[in-house]
């Protein structure tokens, strides 16, 4: 029997999964390259190891990877916001994949498709995709995020994150006149979108973790699950060069991590994640602070910690961090955004903190009572493991994209790909 076949679109390449987006991306694509043959068109906006390449034409039946110069990215953006349209738009416009989506649905009746974000959609609304039930899977009702930044922000750029919110709010809205299905991350980012958009076909399909891949153990040189008595210090983990991370981590490191360092002298907060931008490099200065950067596995830093912090005062759906830590059985202080749509009780699975002073408390409180982290730390890994592995959080999409039957989900295609499609477009 003929499997079906899907056309997704991703603004980034979904591997490796090291951020938010990409870990999403990547075990949407792997779920549903076991149903059916994927054409995957992608943008790149940094060099694609042949490792990547090798990975994506595994599970791929088609793949194509579009690169992105950085400055015509920009260039494209202020242009489309001048002509009246979103920045997010002209930041991952791109007349190659245009054309590559327009040639593979000219040659191919599709029986679904699926794009990562709003500022994809207007590829789905190509002439020869008119017939095809078209995805959008928002992630975030990103809208929301701008009116976010606005209100965190000086006068010249409140104005135009609002613009941009405004904008793009407009974008979201009108993707339900067109898409078969809209998917976000949580039910709250859902209802968030229905209040503007009461007719939307939206669906929550919440982030998973792989539990098997993020557990007590892993990152343990010894392989098994290290006593809470020898953990250390606080860590943080996130992509360094994304605004929210970098204002949550700063915050906490300037105002919070002081305090925890005086009572606790000999702890260490690590700051982990790719790309640290010249002010969270800064941090080192702070004494007890460790701006690790980029690394291989984030799990040995999560392992040797006796906390996770999650300072993050602008927060959309659902944190793969959070679901990580947790997964890993760690002891997590979040702040209450990066929480919203989890359903996590205080004082259990995690601790939830606010205002500077609450905290210090927290915090201090956990690095001197390794029993308390030990159990709050059990009681958050039985939650993730009940209630958001990947699997069971990828199988309403899959009804959703009407690719529910499995009879073919071993049968992985693995076509070559022309040379042609990774040559520089």
């Amino acid at each position: 029997m003929t499997r079906p076949s899907c056309l997704i679109l991703t603004h980034r390449v979904p591997m490796p999964p090291n951020r938010g987006d990409r870990i999403r991306t990547c075990n949407f694509l792997r779920h549903i390259a076991k149903r059916a043959d994927v054409w995957l068109g992608c943008l790149a906006d940094e060099p694609v190891s042949d490792d990547t390449w090798q990975a994506l034409r595994d599970i791929c039946h088609r793949v194509s990877i579009v690169p992105v110069e950085p400055r015509f990215r920009w260039l494209r953006a202020g242009t489309s916001f001048l002509a009246g349209k979103t920045i997010s738009e002209g930041a991952f416009s791109s007349p190659r994949l245009k054309r590559i989506v327009a040639d593979w649905s000219a040659q191919t009746s599709f029986d679904t498709a699926l794009c990562s974000s709003s500022a994809l959609a207007p590829y789905l609304q190509v002439p020869s995709l008119e017939q095809t039930p078209r995805h959008v899977d928002l992630i975030d009702v990103d809208s929301e995020k701008w009116f976010d930044y606005s209100k965190a922000s000086g006068f010249l750029k409140r104005g135009i994150f609002n613009l941009e919110g405004h904008r793009l709010r407009e974008l979201e809205s009108g993707i339900a006149d067109w898409a078969s299905g809209i998917t976000v991350v949580s039910e709250p980012e859902a209802q968030l979108y229905r209040a503007f958009r009461p007719d939307g076909p939206i669906e929550p399909i919440p982030n998973g973790v792989d539990v098997d891949y993020f557990t007590p153990e892993a990152g343990n040189p010894e392989g098994v699950m290290p006593k809470a008595s020898s953990q250390s210090g606080c860590v943080f983990v996130g992509a360094l060069d994304y605004k929210p991370n970098i204002d949550g981590i700063i915050w906490f490191a300037r105002n919070v991590w002081p305090q925890i360092h005086q009572q606790h002298p000999d702890q260490t907060l690590s700051v982990v994640g790719r790309e640290p931008v010249a002010d969270v490099r800064r941090l080192a200065e702070i004494p007890g602070v460790d701006v690790v950067g980029t690394v291989p596995d984030v799990r040995p830093y999560l392992s040797q910690a006796a906390v996770s912090v999650v300072p993050l005062h602008i927060a959309r759906g659902v944190q793969n961090k959070v679901l990580e830590a947790l997964a890993m059985a760690k002891a997590v202080v979040a702040s209450p955004d990066p929480l919203v749509g989890l359903r996590v009780e205080d004082g259990v699975q995690l601790f939830k903190a606010v205002e500077a002073e609450q905290w210090v408390k927290c915090v201090t409180h956990l690095l001197g009572d390794a029993q308390l982290r030990h159990d709050v730390g059990v009681a958050g890994q039985a939650y993730v493991t009940a209630h958001h592995r990947w699997e069971q959080c990828l199988e309403p999409l899959m009804r959703f994209l009407h690719l529910e039957n499995d009879q073919h989900s071993n049968a992985i295609a693995a076509e070559q790909v022309p040379l042609s499609d990774r040559e520089i477009k």
